[in-house]
């Protein structure tokens, strides 16, 4: 009896907490939106209303996940992202049964030879291999996968030495030589943290042929931890080559270009995603961050829309030249195209003045960011596939093509986007959400709140003990040495020895009315 009545108290309890708790906070609730003033839904649905908030909260990820099919997400769909994925764990891109590319579209198409290269044609070296480590799929199940990694060696897929691309071969005392047309894009240390920037130095030094690029924040430590080669940006900020007082300083500049590692640097005009100064929030900004920008602790830090004194391209140039005599390394600018007269004037006056840049980066509109605007990201500055040849037929006009080398940017993280760049001008490629996504990034889209869940667009110490640095530099070398491969692969395809050789002959516009063999010369297609 006594037990019994312990148990009929105890189940008493039970739904007091299970039934009355609940109660006394739903009522509380209802109270609370019913008196609130901020939202109507709230205010006139008490309790209810809170369902929309919440699955607006959790719309990205559910679309995401769920609802979006393959092709669809944006700015990179589930096709893109798992390709980064595979290759940076697998070292391949191998697919089954057919793509998902919907081919009633219009669309752009690489050209294949009906004699394709063989093999043992191609000018590729192969040597010295690549140390890395591999994931092998052991056992996959509906709620399990069983996966093991292991050492082993992979092939590079470097351009022979005749195909070498040479930045400021004729203007530079030491001119910037690449074993591969892919590099990283501008990604500054404090838009990402020193985990994400560490991994990706230490991969792409193992990859080798390469290159990688600090962003507009300047050289930190951990762009230089893994030995590879450093293409400096310099934007209207000026960061690392400044005075306490925020003016350009030459005795900075000349300390940045006796590092070794620093092959050459970059005038930031202006980012797809940006086209004004970078931005990175104040949350942003630690101790080491602001020293070595050479800017306060904790500070929002925005960058002028342009550099100091300089207002037209004369000045530019001219500043440009300076660099270059000083430094000794190619000097190059990074543009966003907004239409044919500003690229014209632009590029009018360097043959005007004889001063031409090792290197022109075109960065499309739809570029990424750590932080931009919304009507910056989503309406100014031409995509890169109407801005490459826009840049490739202005300085063939003023006879410059050969003094200068194209960089490509704009999400061209796969390699048949790589290719198509290639054959609309550029010369090489940079790449900077797919290497993101090689070091874990799952497109969470807060890279400018401080709180990226993986750990890479953050300087969060507890978030970037996420991203172990020894398992990410591997997925980094894997992804860019597949890309490498699959881009020879499809030179191939197109009758060609080496990718340094695609051109506008090996593309195809294919429009849903009619198909158009020599698209460029069609006047709905020009980059105009």
């Amino acid at each position: 009896m006594k037990m019994e009545r312990w148990m009929v108290i105890g189940f008493i309890i039970f739904l007091a907490l299970v039934i009355l708790i609940p109660a006394i906070l739903l009522l509380w609730l209802y109270v609370h939106d019913v008196k609130q003033k901020e939202h109507s839904v709230l205010q006139n649905y008490p309790i209810l209303g809170k369902m929309r908030y919440i699955l607006e909260k959790m719309g990205p990820e559910l679309r995401q996940y769920l609802f979006l099919n393959d092709q669809e997400g944006k700015p990179f769909n589930r096709k893109q992202f798992e390709f980064v994925m595979k290759a940076g764990k697998y070292n391949s891109s191998m697919m089954s049964f057919g793509a998902e590319r919907n081919f009633e579209n219009d669309g752009l198409y690489l050209v294949n030879d009906m004699f394709p290269a063989k093999k043992d044609e191609l000018k590729i070296d192969q040597s010295p291999k690549v140390k890395t480590r591999l994931y092998e799929v052991n056992e996959e199940n509906l709620f399990n996968r069983k996966e093991s990694r292991k050492e082993t060696e992979i092939n590079p897929s470097y351009l022979r030495d005749d195909d070498t691309v040479i930045l400021g071969e004729h203007t530079a005392r030491h001119p910037f030589r690449l074993k591969g047309l892919i590099g990283q894009s501008a990604m500054s240390y404090g838009s990402l943290g020193d985990h994400a920037i560490t991994a990706m130095s230490k991969g792409l030094g193992m990859a080798g042929g390469t290159w990688m690029n600090t962003g507009e924040g300047s050289v930190s430590p951990y762009h230089l931890k893994g030995n590879t080669d450093i293409i400096m940006q310099i934007s209207p900020g000026l960061f690392g080559v400044r005075d306490k007082d925020g003016h350009f300083s030459w005795e900075e500049f000349k300390k940045q270009a006796e590092t070794e590692q620093i092959k050459a640097f970059e005038l930031k005009l202006a980012q797809g995603a940006k086209t004004r100064g970078g931005h990175v929030s104040g949350e942003k900004v630690t101790e080491e961050i602001a020293a070595i920008r050479k800017v306060e602790v904790g500070q929002e830090i925005n960058s002028p829309n342009r550099f100091p004194g300089i207002s037209n391209p004369e000045a530019l140039l001219e500043f440009l030249n300076q660099l270059r005599d000083v430094s000794g390394k190619p000097v190059g600018m990074k543009i966003v195209a907004g239409d044919e007269k500003q690229v014209d004037l632009l590029i009018q006056s360097m043959a005007e003045t004889d001063i031409v840049p090792d290197f022109i980066t075109v960065d499309g509109g739809e570029g990424g960011t750590g932080a931009s605007f919304y009507a910056l990201a989503y309406s100014v500055g031409l995509p890169a596939f109407s801005a490459i040849p826009l840049v490739d037929e202005i300085l063939k006009k003023y006879q410059l093509r050969n003094k200068t080398k194209i960089i490509a940017s704009g999400k061209l993280l796969t390699p048949d986007k790589i290719a198509m760049a290639l054959c609309l001008g550029a010369d090489l490629i940079n790449i900077a959400r797919g290497f993101m996504i090689s070091t874990g990034c799952i497109m969470a889209q807060v890279c400018h709140t401080n709180t990226c869940p993986v750990g890479v667009a953050t300087t969060d110490p507890n978030l970037q003990k996420a991203l172990n640095i020894e398992e990410k530099k591997y997925r980094v070398t894997n992804y860019l040495v597949t890309l490498r491969n699959d881009l020879f692969n499809l030179a191939a395809v197109a009758g060609l020895d080496s990718p340094t050789k695609f051109n506008r002959e090996h593309l195809v516009y294919r429009s849903a009315f009619k198909d158009f063999s020599n698209w460029n010369n069609q006047q709905t297609f020009e980059y105009k």
